[in-house]
């Protein structure tokens, strides 16, 4: 099955006779900005991390178009369920730079409230998110709510049981659960030809799952695919299934190298397929974003640039010690002494 495009690398619209999108200037533009606050944020949470300020980052760089295509598919009131890399379509649900940043910089588990979002804290073991994804959805079928539940994943985590597991029991349940799996090409350093023999979305359908496939760098693809299968799911027809075609530019961590283990030339080529770039040929072509537009954005930009630096550097520390009282429902005398080699290990550090 060939990936649906509606939107070409050179920026030609391409529409779809089964995926229709009004695609109206105002909505490219909302796409284009969305998109580009995004890559700024990601960015400077990366330069935030090599200046020491966040322990870890996992940077969303090139899969832009894939989150904010989908996620802006969704009602504000469908629940979402991200792994760790979902920092587009977090902020297209509100949540702040301070309430992402936090748990990077390890001052807490996660910084924001899932149910005012609806949309829940970040899942760093690879596919745990899906069965309580899988369990939400049997709330809400059960509950008779015209919601549905979006959870995300990648290729990578495709390959743990519980995804399996979740593809499954959503599939034998029928709960209303859209499984968006980002395929980026690469679970840390193992290519996806390597992780399986079949694509994922043809693998999804051997589950039972309504299962599709898009270009996951054209941002209107994304959109028009995933408010289609949205809207059958709220019809009653789902569980679906939409494998968004991408590429993860930088490394899968800050710890990472993936010099070590791909080409440049793979690079240069799927930069070629940028989001961003993509969009923005479209808009200058169609002359539907002016030079006023531009330098609005790149002012949010550097605004929000700006703003990542500041609350990150601001995030109160927290006292961790509470963790060793929450373990046991009685004290024991080897989480006393952790307790105190933790203290001390504090204390050694300089103000």
């Amino acid at each position: 099955m060939n990936p649906v495009q509606l939107l070409d690398i050179d920026g030609e619209l391409r529409p779809h006779p089964d995926w229709p999108l009004d695609v109206t200037p105002g909505l490219c533009r909302d796409f284009y900005r969305r998109m580009r606050l995004a890559r700024q944020f990601d960015q400077e949470a990366q330069t935030l991390q090599r200046q020491g300020e966040l322990g870890l980052w996992v940077q969303s760089l090139g899969q832009e178009a894939a989150q904010v295509g989908s996620v802006t598919a969704m009602r504000s009131t469908d629940y979402v369920f991200p792994s760790y890399r979902e920092h587009a379509a977090a902020l297209c649900r509100g949540i702040t730079p301070a309430e992402l940043l936090i748990q990077w910089r390890g001052n807490r588990h996660s910084g924001w409230d899932p149910d005012r979002y609806r949309f829940h804290i970040y899942t760093l073991v690879l596919a745990a998110q899906l069965p309580h994804a899988t369990g939400y959805a049997m709330g809400v079928q059960r509950d008779g709510a015209d919601e549905v539940v979006l959870a995300y994943f990648g290729d990578g985590a495709s390959s743990e049981g519980d995804a399996n597991e979740a593809f499954n029991w959503a599939a034998a349940a029928d709960v209303p659960l859209l499984f968006f799996c980002q395929n980026n090409q690469w679970a840390i350093s193992t290519p996806v030809r390597t992780q399986m023999r079949a694509p994922l979305h043809q693998r999804a359908r051997g589950f039972g799952l309504d299962a599709h496939v898009v270009d996951g760098n054209d941002v209107l693809a994304v959109h028009a695919v995933t408010s289609g299968v949205a809207q059958r799911l709220r019809a009653g027809m789902g569980p679906a299934f939409i494998e968004a075609l991408t590429y993860r530019i930088a490394g899968h961590s800050t710890s990472d190298d993936p010099g070590r283990y791909r080409t440049d030339s793979e690079l240069d080529s799927w930069r070629a397929r940028d989001p961003i770039g993509r969009l923005k040929r479209l808009l200058d072509k169609q002359g539907w974003a002016d030079k006023a537009f531009h330098t609005e954005v790149d002012e949010e930009c550097r605004t929000l640039a700006a703003t990542a630096r500041s609350v990150c550097r601001d995030l109160p520390l927290s006292d961790f010690s509470a963790v060793f009282d929450t373990v046991m429902a009685e004290p024991t005398s080897l989480l006393a002494g952790q307790r105190r080699q933790y203290l001390e290990f504090v204390d050694s550090f300089e103000d």
